[in-house]
């Protein structure tokens, strides 16, 4: 997450500044580019394969990012221990589970297979504060009525003070005009056929995980205590239709940690550049190269983490009120080539095969009145089209 902010941050920049000073469109290349490794690294104190992520800079003209493979990644602590990783599809996992533990400094090595050298300054673990409670309760925000959902959180010790938050979503969502039976076109006999339809295409789930980096700080408050609204959801946003999940993680940052994150999220708010105007080079953070000048950026983060979970039915909150609309309008509709019949009582205009060849339509409800068959656009009769059918393994129904 934290190297997409950075690539579109130069990125938004540099377009800001071409098209304000340019009349006719040229194609963007980079005329000078200078590779820099970005790190994404959290260690925390959960007992897991811890994860590191390891990548290049790319060119204004590249549209995908490559890893850097190869690397000899390890962190070592100040108790003689030394924990090595291994390359596994695109990231670097630590080969046995380890956590953070208090009093204990963390250091990142890392040495690329060109043979330069990086590490971090020695880090360790900050104070281990636990989410109080996650709420999911009827709010307005900006004029909105919707479902506020907050975290609470407070620190005894008043120790804790600068904190990094994560969510993921998970919701239910039902095709509201699944039939049993559908129609597939046959391209071999140019011909429909009905076949049963799958279940798995009735019931799915979908997945969100939040893009911005949320922060927040107690500093100058009177106690170490969170109240954060960590995500709002409009009461018309169909992923509260049925029943939805989030996931919460709470990351108590240094205060180190969290000035480098708190720069990162001005700079892309305000459309700015983390390239120095004298020296070209990312927003530094906590790792600096061992046997050159090469540039790397990204921050080794040793932080304690706490999660909470929580579902809730739309019923819940919402108790005999009317659902949200479905993503897309359900409306049925019929073909028919002949245009005397258009637009009453068929609204489209031509051969069905063609858009149920491409999968476009979904068959809904048999032969209707007059003799016509009636369709509704496929994500209405087949969830798939917009989530994934298979439920999560953490997933927990009524």
């Amino acid at each position: 997450m934290k190297f997409r902010l950075i690539k579109n941050i130069i990125l938004l920049s540099f377009l800001t500044a071409f098209f304000n000073s340019c009349t006719e469109a040229y194609p963007l290349v980079t005329n000078r580019f200078e590779e820099v490794i970005i790190v994404e690294a959290n260690l925390t104190n959960e007992l897991k394969k811890q994860e590191i992520k390891l990548t290049k800079s790319a060119k204004f003209e590249d549209e995908s990012y490559l890893s850097e493979s190869g690397a000899e990644v390890f962190i070592t602590d100040d108790t003689g221990n030394q924990y090595n990783f291994s390359e596994d599809s695109e990231k670097y996992l630590s080969d046995i589970e380890f956590q953070a533990v208090p009093n204990t400094k963390y250091q990142l090595h890392i040495k690329t297979k060109d043979g330069r050298s990086f590490e971090s300054s020695p880090e360790t673990l900050t104070t281990v504060t636990p989410i109080q409670s996650v709420v999911a309760a009827i709010e307005e925000k900006d004029g909105i009525n919707g479902v506020g959902i907050r975290v609470y959180s407070f620190d005894p010790t008043d120790t804790s003070t600068y904190y990094r938050y994560e969510y993921e979503e998970t919701y239910k969502v039902i095709a509201p005009k699944w039939k049993p039976t559908k129609i597939e076109w046959v391209s071999s006999t140019n011909s429909p056929i009905f076949v049963p339809n799958s279940p798995d295409t009735k019931t799915c789930y979908g997945s969100k995980k939040n893009v911005e980096l949320m922060l927040q700080s107690t500093n100058n408050l009177k106690e170490d205590r969170i109240d954060y609204l960590i995500r709002f959801i409009n009461d018309q946003d169909y992923i509260i239709t049925h029943r939805y999940s989030i996931l919460v993680k709470q990351y108590v940052e240094s205060q180190a940690a969290y000035n480098y994150y708190n720069t990162l999220k001005k700079t892309a708010a305000s459309g700015g550049t983390i390239v120095s105007p004298t020296q070209p080079g990312f927003l530094l953070g906590n790792l600096r190269a061992v046997n050159s000048d090469s540039k790397i950026s990204g921050y080794f983060d040793v932080c304690s983490v706490s999660t909470e979970r929580i579902y809730f039915n739309y019923e819940d909150l919402f108790p005999g009120k009317f659902p949200p609309p479905y993503i897309v309008e359900c409306k049925e509709f019929c073909y028919s080539t002949d245009e005397a019949l258009v637009p009453d009582p068929c609204s489209h205009w031509g051969h069905y095969g063609d858009d149920l060849s491409l999968e476009k339509i979904t068959y809904f409800s048999g032969t209707g009145s007059g003799g016509f068959t009636y369709w509704v656009d496929a994500p209405c009769g087949d969830c798939t089209r917009i989530a994934s059918s298979i439920k999560p393994p953490f997933w927990i129904d009524n």
